[in-house]
């Protein structure tokens, strides 16, 4: 039987805030830098479960699932190995209870015209794809409460 070498399942969460932030990590393992709360699905797990652990994980917050953003694959998303992305929009129960867990440094949040940098992976594109769809609503429906 042959060896198959699939791209390895994860998940992002792009955590919202009122006011229009979002929740952000400093990472604590290589590749430094800025990142959507996420990681890899353990065997066994639903996406929207792992969503909610890794939120969980690097945040201390217990989160509300809000939505798929989108699945994002391109093979040089992440430099350690081939991944694919599931990326959900969330809401905290609780932003109080924001803080930095696990393999998170820091945990924070950022408006999106002030994101800091740099960013990993393709969280740049991600959140840009976000931005772009939260301006939408905002013409659309009125300010997110």
């Amino acid at each position: 039987m042959p060896a198959y070498r699939n791209p390895t399942p994860t998940v992002d969460i792009v955590i919202a805030c009122p006011g229009g932030g979002v929740v952000l990590i400093e990472r604590r393992n290589e590749p430094h830098g800025w990142a959507l709360p996420g990681g890899f699905v353990d065997y066994g797990e639903t996406l929207e479960n792992a969503a909610i652990r890794e939120a969980k994980e690097e945040t201390g917050l217990d989160v509300e699932l809000t939505g798929l953003l989108g699945v994002y694959s391109d093979p040089e998303r992440d430099p350690r190995q081939h991944t694919m992305s599931v990326v959900y929009t969330a809401r905290a129960h609780d932003i109080a209870a924001l803080g930095a867990g696990d393999d998170a440094a820091r945990a924070q949040i950022f408006p999106l015209e002030r994101l800091p940098a740099p960013l990993c992976f393709d969280h740049g594109c991600i959140l840009e794809d976000y931005a772009r769809g939260f301006a939408w609503l905002n013409t659309r429906k009125g300010r997110w409460k």
